[in-house]
């Protein structure tokens, strides 16, 4: 629906958002701004994302909230990094900007949602704090363009397209059935697949739907991360489909449903036709698994650099100014 109003000449804006819980990004983390960077690329159109430091206070048993606001700001700095035009794009912490218009529409939304709904979509429990139950709400208001008046004052009904990883699919279809029970359009939602975890001991059950862990370092790649511990992590934990030995790997090949190798290059090697040669190499047993994590070491070694050059430029001030309320007059320029 998006796609065939934008070609009928309507406008649209994009939210995404991250919830600031460590000090800075892994890849999986990654993926949605740099799909979001392509979007905002083609389309041309403003762009705010929700830096959620409150729920991460409320889910968080060890961080406080000036903690909380701290790694909103480092994680800005990684999202700026991704190459967003601050002429088209507003960050905004919860914990900074929530009120007038924006509590407003949380409001409206929390009325429309009951217990039930949150115990059912979010799992929310009775011995939960209410810090738990109030946090919802607020996932919506990014969604309706009343939120930012000194982005879209006089377009309440300007169109969204809500970009997020798959685990959010609760909060946007919530957001979604809400939407015009408060007289709103409905967003537009597009999802990513989750990213695998390098390490997966019951690929059968887990495999591409295990979700990359912040609690556990071995099954991440940490945007901080150096060469040198992108090559271990590889070596080490990526779960191979290979086959036990070199002489069994040639003649049944791998079993590319379980490789993740395979994985995290279908989602970073840009050159299609490489990746198709690799794969057919790697699935007929001509290529071996170590010839695999190595290609993979080259590509991700060579992303987080580039990423790690372009935090390095983001200053104080640049943080400022992307989250700084204020009109963006250019934004469909």
């Amino acid at each position: 629906m998006i796609l065939d109003l934008y070609e009928a000449g309507e406008k649209f804006y994009m939210y995404t958002g991250r919830g600031p819980s460590s000090e800075s990004l892994h890849l999986g983390h990654l993926i949605p701004f740099m799909f979001t960077k392509y979007l905002q690329d083609v389309f041309k159109v403003p762009l705010v994302i929700q830096l959620s430091d409150d729920e991460k206070f409320s889910w968080k048993k060890n961080l406080t909230i000036a903690e909380c606001e701290r790694l909103a700001r480092e994680n800005a700095k990684d999202i700026i990094a991704c190459g967003f035009d601050v002429e088209r794009t507003f960050i905004f912490s919860n914990l900074n900007y929530v009120g007038r218009e924006f509590y407003k529409n949380t409001l409206e939304v929390a009325k429309h949602v009951t217990y039930n709904n949150l115990r059912a979509t979010y799992g929310i429990t009775l011995e939960d704090h209410i810090g738990k139950v109030s946090y919802p709400p607020v996932q919506a208001p990014p969604a309706f363009a009343s939120s930012f008046p000194q982005l879209f004052r006089g377009n309440d009904q300007l169109r969204c397209l809500i970009i997020c990883a798959v685990d959010q699919d609760t909060y946007s279809r919530t957001i979604r059935d809400v939407a015009p029970k408060i007289g709103f359009q409905k967003p537009s939602l597009i999802e990513s697949r989750f990213f695998p975890a390098l390490q997966v001991f019951f690929p059968a059950l887990q495999g591409e739907n295990t979700k990359m862990s912040a609690s556990d370092p071995k099954s991440e790649i940490y945007v901080t991360d150096s060469s040198e511990q992108i090559k271990a992590k590889v070596n080490k934990y990526a779960f191979s489909g290979g086959q036990d030995s070199v002489e069994l790997h040639r003649k049944l090949g791998a079993n590319l449903d379980v490789d993740v190798p395979i994985k995290y290059l279908e989602f970073f090697l840009e050159d299609d036709d490489e990746l198709d040669h690799i794969k057919k190499e790697y699935k007929e047993g001509r290529m071996l698994t170590g010839e695999v994590k190595r290609r993979l070491i080259e590509v991700l070694s060579e992303l987080v650099a580039r990423h790690q050059r372009a935090r390095a430029q983001v200053t104080e001030e640049m943080v400022d100014a992307f989250m700084a309320v204020r009109p963006l007059p250019n934004m469909f320029g």
